[in-house]
């Protein structure tokens, strides 16, 4: 049932003009100058990478014992459509997804962005972390939870980068107690690059090539500001990363959701020719699947000056799966 796709998708019409509204609300870092990210912002000025927009606040859930904190954004005038389940990178926190907020809401969805288990309000119960697997089960708690109190609309869609995707894909795989919709991840591959075989901490400083791209990709004052976004990777976490090939290769043929894979044009951590992303998608056997490449972007896609084309895409998938379910319901 894969296919891969490279051709960008045209964004329908909602999509567009709610652009223009979430401009209005963005925060600074999504209307930001022309780029110049080696030079600091000027003094008292808006983190770029942390300022929350209008309407999210923070959140705390209990998945099955363990609080996972994070933020949530619900759209003004009405109930959500759907529900975002957005899932950060390593060594990063749920305010890496400020910039996707405005869109979503403008459009009708819900934003709950967490905190991954290991990070956030459950670092110290979790000082050692847990494994992808452990991490998806928790999230499915965690949902199963939000779901008692909030309404989910048409169901959830998970969203997820880099090793937030692999446990996207791992929460995919596995039976929950919520309906899901769909599952978009950028950063997120199959075998890793050369260049990454070392695995360099993201808190280290081998990782800034892979985990940035060129410099000019990025707002004013992105590399600042995001120092606020790092918290260090839980070591059961980083024990884990170099089996993720055939952890995939296990829980592929259980996903049954479709599914977009986004790659940046300056994406270093994961080899991008054309047989291994074929072979990633044809691993997804029940699972229909894009994959998508994104020019003049590195592997933090959301923090860039590209993020509002990919969050738009991100949507458009969404509005699709949305239709998808109406049929499959």
């Amino acid at each position: 049932m894969s296919t891969l796709t490279t051709v960008p998708l045209p964004l329908p019409l909602p999509l567009t003009q709610a652009l223009t509204q979430a401009r209005a609300e963005a925060p600074p870092r999504a209307r930001a100058e022309a780029p110049a990210p080696a030079a600091p912002p000027p003094a008292g000025a808006p983190a770029p990478a942390v300022c929350a927009p209008a309407g999210v606040r923070p959140y705390t859930v209990d998945a099955g014992g363990v609080t996972l904190s994070g933020l949530l954004a619900e759209p003004a005038g009405g109930p959500a459509r759907s529900t975002v389940l957005a899932v950060h990178g390593r060594g990063m926190r749920a305010a890496y997804w400020n910039s996707f907020v405005p869109l979503a809401t403008a459009l009708g969805h819900a934003v709950l962005a967490v905190d991954r288990p290991g990070y956030g309000a459950s670092a110290d119960l979790l000082p050692e972390g847990l494994t992808l697997a452990e991490q998806a089960d928790t999230l499915h708690a965690a949902l199963k939870e939000h779901a008692r109190t909030h309404e989910l609309g048409a169901g959830v869609f998970l969203l997820g980068h880099s090793d937030g995707g692999k446990v996207a894909l791992h929460t995919a795989a596995q039976e929950g107690a919520v309906p899901l919709l769909g599952l978009d991840t950028s950063g997120t591959g199959y075998l890793y690059h050369p260049e990454a075989l070392h695995f360099p901490s993201t808190l280290g400083g081998g990782a800034t090539k892979l985990n940035w791209g060129p410099l000019n990709l990025y707002p004013r004052g992105t590399f600042q500001a995001s120092r606020a976004l790092l918290s260090p990777t839980p070591p059961r976490e980083s024990a884990e990363t170099v089996h993720w090939p055939a952890q995939f290769e296990a829980l592929a043929p259980h996903v049954r959701i479709p599914v977009r894979l986004t790659f940046a044009e300056h994406e270093l951590w994961w080899q991008l020719d054309e047989a291994t992303l074929h072979a990633m998608a044809s691993r997804l056997t029940a699972a229909p699947t894009t994959v998508a490449h994104l020019p003049a972007a590195g592997h933090n896609i959301s923090l860039g000056l590209t993020a509002p084309a990919y969050h738009l895409r991100v949507l458009a998938f969404l509005e699709e799966c949305l239709l998808g379910a109406g049929e499959r319901g």
